[in-house]
């Protein structure tokens, strides 16, 4: 989310200076990309850019679409198609043999359908939502209504869909996108034919550090470049100090018993048992076990792990399989660690991979990384409406 963070402080600044600013969005992908739908980049009238929508290959010509999108205060549909082995003629030499839809919308800070307004309201809670962005793949002279409704968890609406035809099916999906999880790109043939990227958002990672030790200043550092919400727990008060720790989002100072009811846990948290203290931390773990949370880590040899559960067995607490399945000790990938720093990549890497439910093998071993095939595209026929 610290992409999306950084459009929105984009967004914020380049209004406060008053200039133009429009959004693009990838917003549907056929074949092989670099980046998915829901790549997004802000781009100002003076040329600044913030985010990415291609490893950097779309985004001079995407900086021009936007300026004419700007100039003409009008969404406008980009399609990239570079599945001929000529790509270079487009102008973009993408190499990557796929097709990449990207909807431009020029921004207005006074409009309170502004997206701006419904990313700031995303990032204002930990709470998933639903983000629909509609346009015409069919017709692109048609209007391009964009990033227009957010649906929360709660399933209240912000922002409005602006077809009668489509609202009760569309509102449907996106309620099943919210439980199911899964974001879709839709068709919905009748009316306007519009096609609709609805897309699941996720709040960003908490990341809870427990230990306020050097070896834990890198694992800040790497969680901080993604964005991550990091919370720093050590009983040593002289140790965990704002000045040592200044990307930490907040710190607590307490007793192992003392910790829960100051820190937020959610299934979007992820946790490090790294204070080399072993009463501190098989304190913790006692707590934190029954909460099955998506990621523990043990810092350390495996023993050490072992002795702290073989002593929870003694003491009549059951460690059972699924709470067993969600400790990672020693934890980390095996890349080879040795230093603070490659350890801290090693747990952040392990944790992205799990968080994402992979197994962090090489790539080079996959046939297709991510499903962008265009039968992800899903078209619905409406009923003909009796008004």
């Amino acid at each position: 989310m610290k992409e999306l963070q950084d459009i929105v402080n984009a967004f914020e600044q380049a209004a406060k200076n008053g200039k133009q600013t429009a959004l693009a969005t990838v917003v549907l992908v056929e074949g092989s990309s670099y980046r998915r739908a829901g790549a997004r980049m802000l781009v100002t009238d003076d040329g600044q850019l913030t985010g990415a929508i291609s490893g950097g290959c779309l985004e001079g010509d995407a900086l021009r679409k936007a300026r004419l999108a700007m100039a003409k205060n009008k969404p406008m549909l980009v399609t990239y198609d570079t599945t001929d082995d000529d790509d270079a003629k487009f102008g973009v030499g993408l190499g990557c043999n796929g097709i990449i839809h990207i909807l431009i919308e020029p921004l207005f800070p006074e409009r309170t359908d502004n997206p701006i307004n419904l990313f700031k309201h995303f990032l204002s809670k930990r709470e998933p939502v639903v983000l629909i962005t509609l346009f015409s793949l069919n017709n692109r002279q048609a209007a391009q209504p964009g990033t227009c409704l957010l649906l929360t968890a709660d399933e209240h609406t912000i922002g409005n869909i602006p077809d009668d035809d489509i609202r009760d099916a569309l509102l449907a999906d996106a309620k099943n996108v919210l439980k199911n999880g899964n974001s879709v790109t839709k068709t919905y043939v009748y009316g306007n034919g519009f096609t609709c990227f609805i897309e699941l958002m996720r709040p960003a990672v908490s990341l809870v550090i427990f230990g306020a030790g050097n070896d834990a200043i890198p694992l800040v550092q790497f969680a901080a470049v993604l964005g991550w919400h990091i919370t720093l727990v050590d009983g040593r008060a002289n140790y965990a100090v704002r000045e040592r720790f200044p990307q930490v989002k907040k710190i607590v100072i307490a007793k192992p018993e003392q910790v829960l009811p100051q820190i937020v846990l959610d299934d979007r948290t992820v946790v490090v048992l790294m204070t080399h203290n072993y009463n501190y931390d098989i304190a913790m773990l006692r707590q934190l076990l029954p909460l099955q949370l998506t990621y523990v880590a043990a810092l350390g040899p495996k023993k050490r792990l072992s002795r702290m559960l073989d002593e929870l067995n003694d003491e009549g607490i059951s460690v059972t399989s699924a709470q067993l399945n969600s400790i990672y000790g020693p934890a980390g990938l095996d890349i080879g660690s040795e230093n603070s720093d490659e350890i801290a990549l090693s747990i952040i890497s392990e944790m992205q991979a799990v968080l994402n439910k992979r197994t962090g093998n090489s790539l080079r071993y996959k046939i297709l990384v991510h499903d962008r095939n265009i039968e992800n595209l899903i078209q619905q026929e409406l009923p003909v409406s009796d008004n």
